[in-house]
């Protein structure tokens, strides 16, 4: 969308909005050992005396770098899920402004549009989970502010064909979210690299999954200035902890380790699909390009209740819309995977 305003999107309340001033954002430190004697801070060091970055800055210059992006082009949250609430927040009038969900998807965004008193209007995905594009433009209405995208998308695995993406961001007057929380596991390219081609795109990224950090909660939104001066003005001063970014920032100066993980993975995905097909109640196995593997079999609850009498704890995902009798595996370790198939082979 060329003729993007973000003004037309923006909360009233929010673009009036004076943002809370932290003791940190008040001045520029040029490097030097100072006396911090503004934040009414325990003086003692013990590592996590003082309040963190507000702004992330070291963990930003990292992936900026990677990411060939901008720092003034991302935010970072308290997980994921921070990062959609303030989308949420930053845009979407409660009880007046709705957003579009394409189910079977993640769940949180039905969830966030409920404690935002925020109308969610489902699109369902055609029968290949692939987004009706004519269906969704067709709910789309003058207080529309969100679509959200997630690609490779959660539960079904596949990552969305480039054109009907496109096509939502060249005729959407409102924002376009891509969740890429599983983009590391696929060939696909992100859309992390279209930001400054379309100023109505959001793309979300994790540490969650490719990274391994999903028990630091960071995650990461992508956009223009513009959005990213938005939200924040509207995030909680010091959203993310000390110790977060630290751990963060080990682990993202290190992509030779995620690399050969995130390959080793991608094995062991092709070997439990190997597996699969070779079991006489799975009934399709759909095509991925995440770390799970989606697959219809004959019976959901009674082979989910098998797997969890031998200890192991699958998704049962036969309540979601276009995922009748439908289990969800996450791909493990090869020793995890190993028994995984081992006891799959002796069920009857």
């Amino acid at each position: 969308m060329k003729d993007f305003n973000i003004n037309n999107v923006v909360r009233d309340s929010v673009k009036i909005l004076s943002p809370y001033s932290s003791a940190r954002d008040e001045y520029v430190s040029d490097g030097s050992e100072m006396i911090f004697l503004d934040a009414n801070e325990n003086p003692f060091d013990n590592g996590v005396n003082r309040y963190p970055d507000p702004y992330q800055r070291s963990l930003k210059s990292v992936l900026a770098e990677q990411k060939g992006i901008s720092e003034s082009n991302m935010m970072l949250g308290n997980g994921s899920d921070e990062v959609l609430d303030l989308i949420f927040r930053a845009f979407c009038e409660p009880t007046q402004d709705n957003i579009i969900t394409l189910p079977p998807t993640y769940g949180m965004y039905k969830v966030l549009s409920g404690i935002n008193a925020v109308e969610n209007r489902e699109v369902l995905l055609t029968a290949d989970f692939e987004p009706d594009v004519p269906a969704i433009m067709e709910a789309v209405d003058k207080h529309t502010k969100l679509i959200f995208i997630c690609s490779p998308n959660n539960p079904t695995g596949n990552a969305f064909q480039k054109e009907a993406i496109q096509k939502l961001l060249e005729s959407f007057h409102g924002l376009l979210v891509i969740d890429e929380a599983y983009i590391d596991f696929s060939n696909r390219e992100s859309w992390l690299n279209s930001i400054s081609d379309y100023p109505n795109l959001i793309v979300t990224q994790t540490l969650s999954k490719a990274y391994g950090l999903a028990g630091i909660r960071l995650g990461i939104c992508y956009a223009s200035e513009e959005i990213i001066a938005v939200l924040n003005k509207i995030k909680p001063p010091y959203n993310v902890n000390q110790l977060t970014q630290q751990r963060a920032l080990e682990r993202v100066m290190d992509p030779n380790i995620v690399e050969v993980e995130v390959q080793q993975i991608l094995k062991e995905r092709e070997a439990l699909i190997d597996a699969l097909q070779g079991l006489s109640f799975v009934e399709k196995i759909f095509p991925t390009d995440a770390n799970f593997v989606l697959v219809k079999v004959d019976n959901a609850n009674k082979r989910y209740q098998q797997l969890l009498e031998k200890q192991v704890v699958v998704r049962n995902r036969s309540n979601q819309p276009l995922c009748e009798n439908t289990l969800r595996f996450t791909v493990g370790t090869p020793e995890e995977n190993n028994t995984l198939i081992a006891i799959l082979k002796q069920l009857d």
